[in-house]
């Protein structure tokens, strides 16, 4: 089977290649709140530009689930994997969701059976839940023959965790019948980063979680980096010590947003950011001593 781009698929060219978002689900408007606790409503209105595509009128900030797509090398890649549907969760807003993420994906160009790589930028319930798929009561993985990429100390991290309940349910659904199927890599990522193909490089901001990565892609001179939870809001481009209520080192979180940023600002290097609303991506410049984001609308193809 070879699906065609869907004709609503936001993406964006970066060089030759194109990087499709996939959505999931729009997050419910308490979440920004609870994620990012310093984010007051006073702080996020007086960044005017967040309003109205990143918050509302109120200081609400809106987050989405999402997953990007593309083609690289001929390899079909898919960055994260949402939440999943069917999987039980402590969070309402991630519990036994039904959405047609599956065939967003599939339209877009990327069905199932033919993606070739998955990449995880870190081990949270709502960056692995399609990881898998129910069939006849047992999880198995969605991307049968693809292998799943997450860093090393990502995986060891957890592997040495006591995990609460919550915790455990995630990795027995969405990560254990990976691994059990054989498909799982380990990568090891150097400060320099981890070149995994030809244009593709995984980069290192740990904080979020030990292992955390941000996605760095390359052709003919122009580039774009898929955040992860290194940044969870454009909020945190004004307000880099404004961190997440669930980040593992808050300071290292820190660091490696600052980092992030500090490298992109001013440059014409595509952002493209796991939990942002659309229009989702957009370009980092400086602004009153820190940082906004100059968004770059998506196309439809």
């Amino acid at each position: 089977m070879n699906a065609s781009p869907s004709a609503g698929a936001p993406s964006w060219s970066v060089g030759g290649i194109r990087v499709h978002r996939i959505d999931e689900t729009v997050l419910p408007p308490a979440t920004g709140a609870w994620l990012l606790p310093d984010a007051t409503p006073a702080l996020v209105t007086a960044q005017d530009w967040l309003h109205p595509d990143f918050a509302d009128a109120e200081g609400v900030l809106r987050l989405d689930s999402h997953s990007f797509a593309f083609v690289l090398g001929g390899l079909r890649v898919v960055v994260d994997t949402g939440i999943g549907n069917g999987k039980e969760r402590a969070n309402p807003a991630w519990h036994n969701l039904r959405t047609g993420y599956l065939q967003r994906l599939t339209d877009a160009g990327f069905p199932p059976d033919e993606v070739d790589l998955v990449i995880l930028t870190h081990l949270h319930a709502d960056h692995v839940g399609w990881n898998t798929r129910e069939v006849n009561g047992e999880w198995v993985p969605t991307f049968p023959n693809a292998r799943y990429l997450v860093s090393r100390t990502e995986r060891e991290f957890w592997a040495g965790q006591d995990m609460e309940e919550a915790r455990r349910q995630m990795f027995r659904d969405s990560v254990v019948p990976v691994e059990e199927a054989g498909l799982l890599d380990l990568v090891d990522i150097p400060v320099e980063g981890a070149g995994i193909a030809s244009g593709l490089r995984l980069l290192p901001t740990p904080g979020h979680t030990p292992g955390h990565v941000a996605v760095e892609l390359s052709d003919g001179g122009h580039r774009a980096v898929i955040t992860g939870d290194c940044i969870h809001h454009p909020l945190q481009f004004a307000h880099p010590a404004v961190g997440a209520c669930v980040d593992i080192d808050p300071e290292g979180s820190e660091r490696s947003r600052r980092a992030l940023l500090g490298s992109l600002a001013g440059t014409d290097t595509l952002l493209l950011g796991t939990h942002f609303p659309p229009p989702t991506a957009g370009r980092v410049v400086p602004h009153e001593g820190a940082y906004r984001l100059t968004p770059v609308p998506a196309d439809r193809h």
